[in-house]
């Protein structure tokens, strides 16, 4: 049964890499199934078409418990005890994130929701982002995958160029070398392939290999 994924949004507006993590979310739970709180007036006239079709209300999730049970929801919490499991997805229908949760380093803003009294569970030690920390979670209550048998990449190396990478500060999770979305700065040469067994690479969201080289450029301008 599918379930429902809540990001309490905790700032202003939309910048560039949240709209491309919100944006895989969506495409990986479809809008109806995921919900935007506590959005400020502004932010919510400026939603993204390819945002605004989720369920999206300037109402924080503690002043919806007509719509929202609260006995219902679970808070995705890295200091919570209590590990999430398959079986969550038997007691809970929705499943609460404190955005954005990919801050390096973190500002544990999921401290805020953590006050509201709602059961919590963590996904690990190591800091995620938001579409990660979603898609981790619908893996475990919907596919009822535990989360020690889930793949991760911790801290990938991402190739922009021939000769430019980026560390990201994140847990993702694991790809087959045959799914990912990140190009190799190999030769084209049809005579020269590499023998080197490919890595797995991190599932990104997509668009976000530019969005990297474009920052990259934007700093580098900065010199």
């Amino acid at each position: 049964m599918a379930k429902n994924y809540i990001i309490e949004h905790m700032e202003e507006g939309m910048h560039e890499w949240c709209k491309l993590e919100y944006e895989h979310m969506i495409s990986v739970c479809g809008p109806d199934h995921v919900y935007f709180t506590a959005l400020t007036p502004r932010t919510l006239a400026g939603m993204p078409e390819t945002l605004s079709k989720a369920h999206c209300h300037t109402e924080d999730i503690l002043t919806m418990g007509d719509r929202i049970p609260h006995k219902k929801v679970c808070l995705l919490d890295p200091a919570s005890p209590h590990v999430l499991s398959p079986e969550d997805g038997e007691t809970y229908d929705f499943f609460l994130f404190g955005g954005i949760l990919g801050d390096d380093p973190p500002r544990d803003r999921t401290g805020e929701l953590r006050k509201l009294g709602f059961a919590t569970r963590h996904l690990g030690p190591v800091q995620m982002t938001t579409d990660t920390a979603l898609n981790v979670t619908r893996r475990v209550v919907e596919g009822k995958v535990p989360l020690d048998q889930i793949p991760f990449i911790d801290h990938p190396e991402i190739k922009l160029r021939k000769k430019e990478t980026v560390t990201m500060p994140f847990r993702y999770i694991a790809l087959p070398p045959k799914e990912s979305a990140v190009e190799e700065a190999e030769s084209s040469s049809s005579t020269k392939k590499s023998k080197k067994p490919k890595k797995p690479e991190p599932l990104l969201p997509p668009g976000m290999i530019e969005l990297l080289i474009k920052d990259n450029d934007t700093a580098l301008d900065m010199f």
